[in-house]
């Protein structure tokens, strides 16, 4: 009855290891949030093919200006980062918000080690005077793709 027992003890022990094991093994690799630097921003207005107007929810056509804003990305994590979300406010001349509730301007699909450029389009109703102030730009990322 002992040896029942002892071996009984052995194989839940066992067993616990084997699950252990097999939890560091297929347990996929986190994907940490990578905090990116942006920098050098500036803005231009969009080539004449994409600056035809916004179309709002209602189906009508308001008259809107296309900006492209660009700089440059920098990713110190050492590896390629994915989908990295840009965050900023652009503001008009006048001080307003042009993207008011909004903080999240777009995406970066993948930018590898190191300084790499970005662009970014916006389109703002036309009536807003410019120039445009783009402040607290930054972006975020994951070491693995996250959007299918």
């Amino acid at each position: 009855m002992v040896q029942l027992r002892s071996f009984r003890h052995l194989a839940v022990f066992a067993i616990s290891l084997l699950v252990w094991l097999a939890s560091w093994v297929f347990t996929p690799p986190a994907l940490a949030l990578t905090q990116i630097q942006l920098s050098n921003l500036s803005y231009h207005r969009c080539p004449a093919e994409f600056s035809k107007g916004a179309v709002t929810s209602g189906g009508v056509t308001d008259a809107a200006n296309c900006f492209m804003i660009t700089g440059k990305a920098d990713n110190k994590s050492g590896k390629s980062v994915y989908d990295a979300d840009i965050f900023g406010r652009i503001y008009d001349a006048d001080n307003n918000s042009v993207m008011q509730n909004r903080t999240r301007l777009g995406l970066i699909e993948e930018l590898p080690p190191g300084i790499s450029d970005f662009e970014l389009r916006i389109t703002v109703p036309a009536n807003l005077p410019t120039p445009l102030q783009l402040k607290q730009f930054k972006a975020a990322g994951f070491s693995g793709r996250v959007r299918r």
